[in-house]
């Protein structure tokens, strides 16, 4: 069955790609970039996306290319740019990227109170919706966002229903497949109208995403370490500019990593304990003295080094998935498993592979640094080689699916040095534009036998009682779901019912007692 749907989808795309080229771009090519056009004989992910949205049905799909292509010209996306966006709109924190849903998604903030109504500057703020949602299609092909509309301290002057429509349609028509949903925050009952009209430009299958939420159910999507204080979040996050907020990926041990004296000692501990590997998220320049704290002989070389490694890695599953870049093959593709407590399988590979001539430094980032130890997290790789990197959590912390990991990666010249000093000399000069950048997520296997895929497996071992199982519960919790919105707003509209019956009453008296002493 896999199979056939498989081919099913090939063909789809195929017949697509044949019909756009002749129906579309042919006596037409200057409507569209030629970027675009390209991407789409060569991206099959992209062709799906659109696809998908528009239920495998091939002539919406193409009327749906043939208005995003032209919206893609229009706005010159491929060609945007920081500067292209006025440094104001960009200090002002508005509209940027910061921290991720419980289900792992990013979040993509829209502070509305920042926003006042303005034909003069109305294009600009359609450039930095598009300039962010591009950035991030680029970075995370194909992975969700969860949109904040955050609607606190928000005044009549902010409400701009073509803007709002200009956002739905990024996600209805320019990036179909990147809304996993929106949660409108502290919505004042005055905008009830304006968000009915939203609800009729979403259409019926979107309409579901959309989450009313207040400051006490909000973390139903969104857990305190991402929400801001007024949410009634923990998170210190302030927007500041420049530089751009980017994926908040961190190593410093000193910044807000464990303390040092619990790091050595946990340290030793992992040494001592049956070859447990000592997994450090480390700035660069304390890489040096923290393995001198560790005891590792400085005369030992990085070969030696990569033998101890490997033979203690014999244990571990190694993952088949492969993302292929320029400069290093990275296994996993895009997911880390890690076990859960039952399983004892708390580590995990990722492995990576040299595909050039030249030697290539790499250093992992990662969103928790508190949480992980990574060895080797700073480090080089030689041409046609491979280094295994363990990930480990530290201290009894525990995995989230919000977690991330960033790979980065640059090529060196043949004449420079691989140590410590050279590689943080290194990073601070090579042009950003020359280093490779991948995306991993975390997973947690909660049963006794993890869904990682080994050497010797092949597939996921998830039956489908279980698949079901899960279908069946998440059908009954969309269903409650959507119960619970039927009857928020129910409430909503019983409290501006009684708010007009007030306003009536209260002009009532007022006419009377003006009809009394007049």
């Amino acid at each position: 069955m896999a199979e056939y749907h498989s081919q099913n989808k090939a063909r789809l795309i195929s017949e697509i790609r044949r019909r756009f080229e002749a129906e579309y771009v042919t006596d037409k090519s200057d409507k569209y970039d030629p970027r675009d056009v390209e991407r789409l004989q060569q991206d099959d992910n992209w062709v799906e996306s659109y696809l998908s949205w528009r239920h495998n049905l091939i002539d919406e799909t193409l009327k749906m290319l043939d208005e995003s292509f032209q919206w893609r010209k229009e706005m010159a996306v491929n060609d945007l740019t920081e500067s292209s966006i006025p440094r104001w709109l960009l200090e002002i924190g508005g509209i940027y990227l910061h921290g991720y849903d419980k289900e792992g998604n990013k979040l993509f903030w829209i502070r509305v109170k920042y926003h006042v109504k303005d034909h003069k500057t109305i294009l600009d703020k359609k450039k930095l919706i598009a300039f962010w949602l591009e950035r991030y299609a680029k970075r995370e092909n194909g992975k969700p966002v969860t949109v904040m509309f955050d609607l606190s301290e928000t005044g009549i002057n902010s409400i701009d229903m073509d803007f709002v429509r200009f956002i739905i349609n990024c996600f209805k028509v320019y990036y179909p497949k990147y809304l996993s949903k929106m949660v409108i925050f502290d919505m004042p009952w005055i905008m009830n109208a304006a968000f009915k009209i939203v609800k009729t430009w979403l259409g019926p299958e979107a309409v579901s995403l959309l989450k009313f939420t207040s400051k006490n159910d909000i973390q139903d999507y969104v857990s305190v370490e991402y929400l801001p204080p007024h949410m009634g979040g923990t998170d210190p996050f302030k927007y500041s500019y420049p530089p751009l907020v980017d994926d908040d990926f961190q190593t410093p041990l000193c910044e807000n990593g464990p303390i040092a004296s619990e790091d050595e000692t946990s340290s030793k501990e992992d040494i001592e304990s049956d070859g447990k590997e000592t997994l450090e998220t480390i700035s660069n320049e304390e890489q040096t003295p923290l393995l001198k704290k560790i005891n590792l002989p400085e005369s030992t070389s990085k070969a030696e080094e990569h033998e101890k490694v490997d033979s203690k890695m014999k244990a571990f599953k190694k993952p088949l998935s492969v993302f292929k870049g320029p400069l290093l093959h990275i296994s996993p593709a895009e997911e880390l498993y890690f076990g859960s407590t039952e399983s004892g399988e708390k580590k995990t590979l990722i492995v990576l592979t040299n595909v050039t001539k030249n030697i290539v430094a790499f250093k992992v980032r990662t969103t928790a640094p508190e949480k992980y130890r990574v060895k080797p997290s700073n480090s080089s790789c030689d041409p046609g080689a491979s280094v295994d990197i363990v990930v480990s959590p530290h201290g009894g912390l525990t995995v989230s699916a919000q977690d991330r990991f960033l790979i980065m990666a640059a090529e060196m010249e043949q004449s420079s040095g691989t140590g410590p000093a050279e590689l943080t000399q290194f990073w601070k000069e090579v042009p950003r534009s020359k280093v490779m950048e991948h995306r991993l997520r975390c997973h947690i296997v909660e049963s006794s036998k993890p869904t990682t895929l080994t050497l010797k497996d092949n597939a996921f071992n998830v039956s489908d009682k279980t698949s079901e199982d899960l279908y069946l519960q998440l059908n009954r919790l969309l269903e409650s779901n959507r119960k619970l919105e039927d009857q928020v707003q129910r409430c909503i509209w019983f409290q501006q019912l009684l708010l007009s019956l007030a306003v009536l009453l209260l002009a009532f008296v007022i006419s009377f007692f003006y009809l009394l002493y007049s």
